[in-house]
């Protein structure tokens, strides 16, 4: 009798550990769901939020103050988004500079005191073409997509420039996330020769124009990331609730919300670039890390020497390398256009 009652309160115990793991497991697992979902909840806040963020007006500048230029409208390559621009040009020009801003900016990235390095390309016979980016300035377009979506408005540009310039080409000078604009515009366009059966692997709107990637003769970028995602994670970190989390994430949703399916690795895009190069940063950029940006530029240096003209500005942070050294920022361009874009003799 003893035998049995021990027996049956073995197995009640059992049942009632049983049903304790039970409990305990869905008790852990409805918190990794509740997790889980606030991640996703906040992943998706943060990239709205950094997807709609407002407009930055252009400065009203005095008329005699800028260099003449003609104001112009344009699509993007989208057919969606209209933009808007200034034209400045010059008798004989050898090429046109086509300035893609940082994200958050607008045509003027450095303010008024961009006038200076306008004059200074005017005067030494280049075509300068500076517009806002889709929901910037004074451009169309409610959201703003780190490059992903605006590579589309930089197609647009060179595709304006090919109507109103009479030079042949363009060299593209991207700031901060204008970086992975130009590179992203850049491996749009179809290679030169490609057959119709290439052709068939890009976009319809991009092979009905009528210049390919050749149009594009050389790069100038300030500050750029070693990954397209990486000018995306800094601003979540710092700005936005459990960003140390949703930093990982709010990228990819940013990505997803564009139509990307997948990060820029600037580093290998850069420094293979088959054209010529400049590159200026600051010393003191803790964004993006002004360490990173120097790796990048010893890859380019390692793979393409002869057309990489790079640029440090000690003190400066992220773009901000025109601000505490302007004169050096100026000196970096020009040397840089007048080595690889010169007239012809």
């Amino acid at each position: 009798m003893s035998k049995g009652l021990i027996g049956t309160g073995t197995a009640s115990v059992s049942r009632r550990s049983g049903s304790g793991f039970i409990v305990r497991s869905a008790l852990v697992l409805s918190v990794l769901a509740a997790m889980l979902i606030s991640i996703i909840v906040l992943t998706v806040q943060s990239s709205n939020h950094l997807m709609n963020i407002e407009k930055n007006p252009v400065s009203n500048v005095p008329s005699n103050i800028l260099p003449s230029y003609s104001t112009c409208s344009f699509e993007s390559a989208d057919n969606q988004t209209t933009l808007s621009g200034w034209f400045f040009k010059c008798n004989d020009p050898i090429t046109t500079i086509i300035v893609v801003h940082d994200t958050g900016a607008n045509r003027l990235q450095f303010g008024v005191d961009m006038i200076d390095m306008i004059e200074a390309w005017l005067d030494n016979n280049y075509n300068v073409f500076l517009f806002d980016l889709r929901n910037s300035g004074d451009s169309q377009g409610e959201t703003s997509g780190y490059g992903y979506l605006e590579w589309q408005d930089v197609i647009g540009a060179i595709n304006q420039v090919r109507t109103i310039s009479v030079t042949t080409d363009v060299v593209l000078y991207g700031i901060g996330t204008g970086c992975t604009a130009c590179i992203l515009a850049y491996d749009n366009l179809p290679p030169s020769g490609v057959s119709d059966n290439e052709l068939s692997d890009y976009l319809p709107e991009i092979t009905a124009l009528e210049f390919d990637r050749s149009y594009i003769k050389g790069m100038i970028f300030d500050s750029p990331a070693m990954n397209s995602d990486d000018y995306i994670r800094p601003i979540v970190r710092r700005n936005e609730f459990l960003g140390e989390i949703t930093s990982n994430f709010v990228p990819y949703a940013i990505r997803m919300s564009s139509g990307a399916d997948k990060s820029v690795n600037l580093v290998a895009e850069i420094s293979r670039l088959p054209l010529p190069v400049c590159i200026i940063y600051g010393g003191h950029d803790s964004f993006i890390g002004a360490d990173k940006i120097l790796r990048l530029v010893d890859e380019r240096n390692r793979l393409n020497s002869g057309t990489t003209i790079s640029q440090m500005i000690p003190g400066a942070g992220y773009l901000e390398s025109f601000r505490y050294g302007k004169d050096t920022y100026i000196d970096a361009v020009m040397r840089f256009m007048r080595s690889y874009f010169i007239e012809d003799v």
